[in-house]
């Protein structure tokens, strides 16, 4: 379901030309089709940009763009750019001011639920996905070192002036995805994650593993909504305990974590 962190019904159909290479990877099976075969027909520079920025959407964007209407009037052309922004307000969020979603106010839970799960002092942690860095910056003034892995280029300078204001000098942002975590083998003493678990489990959970410490702890928090779906079954298969709690606003959520 799209959020509405950002006011979309104003931006201009551009704001597309911000967004990288990762993010345009996710479209196809998320963005409104015959909306954006309208959109793009009438915005070329924007389908320009997707093509050549991604090139592995290419397949896509072709049947895609097959879709378009020869004729279509200014009012629809409007319709359907605004369909398509609003399908991605949290990706346009990341790239004009990451600080909307930051002030969010489902992100004021108590950083308790993930502090109390493990001793974090002294450690080296991951925190995979970080986002705005909601739980990296829960164990800063704890964690020997915390890295911040996230993919979008824009929200890992945010973590950084974010780290600087705080005078966080522990915390490093890097490039990654959570199933591509770039550092060896049992790197870490805890590696965790929020939101950031289930689209691939068994490929999610071996690479969580394969950088987790003996004896270290991989923890997901929030792990998802309160209900049974499937990745919440693969994690108690895989040995995971879990507890609800409150994200302010959102609802009850779960959290997993288990020790290697």
């Amino acid at each position: 379901m799209p959020v509405n962190w950002i006011e979309t019904r104003s931006l201009s159909f551009n704001a597309m030309l911000l967004l990288e290479r990762i993010q345009l990877s996710w479209f196809p099976g998320w963005l409104p089709e015959p909306e954006l075969a309208v959109a793009l027909r009438a915005n070329p520079t924007v389908a320009w940009f997707m093509r050549h920025k991604c090139p592995e959407i290419g397949g896509w964007l072709d049947r895609v763009m097959a879709q378009a209407q020869a004729e279509t009037s200014p009012e629809q052309v409007r319709l359907a750019e605004t369909a398509v922004l609003q399908s991605i307000n949290d990706l346009l969020t990341y790239a004009l001011d990451p600080a909307v979603y930051d002030a969010q106010p489902f992100l004021g839970w108590d950083s308790a639920e993930l502090t109390n799960l493990t001793d974090f002092t002294g450690k080296i942690v991951l925190d995979i996905g970080s986002g705005t860095g909601r739980l990296a910056f829960a164990v800063t003034d704890a964690a020997q070192t915390v890295v911040a892995v996230e993919p979008v280029a824009n929200l890992r300078l945010y973590l950084k002036e974010k780290a600087r204001r705080l005078n966080a000098t522990n915390l490093f942002p890097v490039d990654g995805l959570i199933t591509d975590i770039p550092f060896p083998n049992n790197f870490a003493h805890i590696v965790m994650g929020g939101h950031v678990f289930g689209d691939n489990p068994e490929a999610e959970w071996a690479e969580l593993m394969r950088v987790t410490r003996p004896g270290g702890w991989v923890i997901l928090c929030p792990g998802n909504n309160d209900n049974d779906e499937g990745h919440h079954d693969f994690l108690v298969q895989q040995g995971c305990r879990w507890a609800r709690f409150e994200e302010p606003g959102d609802g009850v959520k779960r959290k997993y974590w288990r020790q290697k």
